[in-house]
């Protein structure tokens, strides 16, 4: 006989988990005594929006489900930003949440949440078990459908009387991996299709990914001679270094590459859903008048269709179907093509200056250039990650930990959770100052479990992106958007970390090298110019836009 706590997290440990995220909480006292001694290490935050996003950066980075566990009530509404994440961004993870007893629900007793209704629209699946002897099911259930299909997170709602409460039951063993076969006749039909275009385009995307998949995409795009464009945030899909590779296509996409996109007659997405952010707002590429012609292989047969007329479409795992296709006998080449777009890119890369005496192109450019290939750099949301997307070069899979869904605070939670997945690689945070803000406390989750990450703050002054379309919509009306910030180096060092402010762009290798030397949390502040706005525009460039814009209308 074994209480629920127990059960759970034998279950937990015969699906192979080694670590998990989480904020303590009274209504799941028995899973924490179950993770006592059972050698899984439990990495305990400061805030369950923080354990939700490590949880989910854990399983981007793994491919396996991330596991939190979050208190009733406020721990689970504040760790819903993190279940959004893994949702938009398709990336396995499951959330326990702690529940009160069986007997009060329906009461409005303290802490109640109707945990269904809440998480219904952000997860693949919500159940709240009832049952002790049910756990080893539900959990089963829950690791298959996080990894099924396109992945994504699961939350499960724990009744603190039923995890509390013993029985006897079996464990089961761990799900079994699919049988990943294409058939040959499906694969050669994609490669007909790809093969009758005069302006391809191959765009992967997705969490179903890795560093064999990236290395056949490689060998299949130079052997075919086709330009490859990942969406937002999936730069490290393939090396950007290689000749075929031509950029990314999202927040800030380089203008050219998205005037190919609207001139492409045929679009080849392994895994990518081929959204909002990738098409401008769906004006490059239009779902109701469609200019090109859409090869679209993804692990879920929904999304086949819900946005563009798959011609042909496969429901398939893109890895297996991009080694099948770089197997194939070559019909055609498109090296005239492909050479226009990366030297539109290589021009893209060339560093255009900003105001100040430190300057965030040179910063990203100097990581690009001295950073080993398997460093992690990780971001949340703001225009310094813009200067990541266009200056940065990944040249290997699992480099890159941002949110596709945009969400501030990511980049310091991913960081910790990549250190303590990788404790010998180099990982860098790039923050804003108002991103970082966001989670700015789980410096202390970082001190306290030993992730040496190094923390590179973007500090301008204020929410940089708001502000750029403030002053386009509503020039020289400064509201909400100026930032009162804390002195970030002194922060660092109270926390027993390392800390340097940066001043002059001639300091800073001295100052990272510092950093890297320290063995610890280090954060670097980069005292911005506030005119440096963006990557495109200074603040008075786009005020003077916004007016002139203002006066045409």
């Amino acid at each position: 006989m074994r209480h629920g706590g127990q059960i759970l997290v034998d279950a937990l440990k015969t699906n192979g988990v080694g670590r998990v995220f989480s904020v303590p909480g009274e209504s799941f006292l028995a899973v924490l005594d179950g993770l006592y001694a059972s050698g899984i290490r439990n990495v305990v935050c400061r805030h369950e929006g923080g354990a939700a996003m490590m949880a989910e950066a854990h399983g981007k980075l793994t491919g396996r489900p991330g596991v939190g566990f979050v208190t009733r009530g406020p721990g689970a509404t504040n760790a819903s930003a993190g279940v959004h994440v893994a949702r938009q961004d398709g990336t396995p993870m499951i959330l326990f949440v702690g529940q009160i007893a069986r007997a009060d629900r329906d009461r409005d007793a303290f802490q109640e949440v109707d945990y269904r209704a809440m998480f219904g629209p952000l997860a693949k699946w919500v159940a709240e078990i009832d049952q002790t002897e049910r756990i080893p099911e539900y959990v089963s259930r829950a690791f298959h459908l996080a990894m099924s299909g396109r992945p994504g997170p699961v939350v499960l709602a724990l009744p603190e009387d039923m995890i509390s409460a013993r029985a006897e039951v079996p464990d089961l063993p761990p799900p079994a991996a699919p049988l990943a076969a294409v058939a040959a006749e499906s694969v050669e039909a994609v490669a007909q299709a790809l093969a009758g275009a005069e302006r391809p385009l191959v765009v992967p995307g997705g969490t179903l990914w890795s560093q064999a998949a990236a290395d056949d995409l490689a060998r299949f795009a130079e052997s075919w001679g086709l330009p490859v464009a990942v969406p937002f945030r999936r730069q490290g899909h393939i090396d950007n270094a290689h000749p075929n590779y031509v950029g990314d296509l999202g927040v800030g996409m380089n203008p050219a590459l998205g005037q190919a996109l609207s001139q492409a007659d045929c679009v080849l997405s392994l895994g990518s859903r081929l959204g909002d952010t990738l098409t401008r707002g769906y004006e490059l590429m239009d779902p109701v008048r469609p200019h090109a012609r859409v090869i679209h292989v993804h692990p879920s047969p929904d999304e086949l269709g819900r946005l563009w007329r798959p011609d042909p479409g496969l429901a398939a795992d893109p890895r297996v179907v991009v080694a099948a296709l770089a197997a194939l006998p070559v019909p055609r080449r498109w090296d005239g093509w492909t050479a226009g777009l990366r030297a539109a890119y290589e021009a893209w890369q060339q560093p255009r200056p900003t105001p100040g005496a430190v300057r965030m192109e040179a910063v990203v450019r100097w990581l690009s250039d001295h950073l080993p290939p398997d460093a992690i750099i990780t971001n949340g949301a703001g225009n310094y990650a813009a200067f990541v997307h266009r200056y940065y070069r990944f040249r290997r899979w699992g480099t890159q930990l941002a949110p596709t869904s945009g969400s501030m605070g990511y980049g310091l939670p991913a960081a910790i959770a990549a250190k303590l997945e990788h404790p010998g690689r180099s990982v860098v945070c790039m923050a804003g100052d108002g991103c970082l803000q966001m989670t700015v406390n789980e410096l202390s989750t970082a001190a306290q479990h030993g992730a040496a990450v190094i923390v590179i703050v973007a500090n301008n002054g204020h929410y940089g992106t708001i502000r750029m379309h403030q002053e386009r919509s509503y020039p020289g009306r400064v509201s909400g958007t100026a930032l009162a910030n804390p002195d970030f180096v002194a922060l660092a060092r109270a926390y027993g970390g390392h800390g340097e402010t940066v001043t002059r762009q001639e300091d800073f290798a001295d100052a990272f090298a510092r950093a890297q030397a320290a063995g610890r949390l280090a954060v670097l502040e980069l005292m911005l110019d506030p005119e440096a706005l963006s990557t495109g525009a200074t603040l008075a460039e786009t005020r003077a836009a916004g007016a002139a814009g203002l006066r045409r209308a």
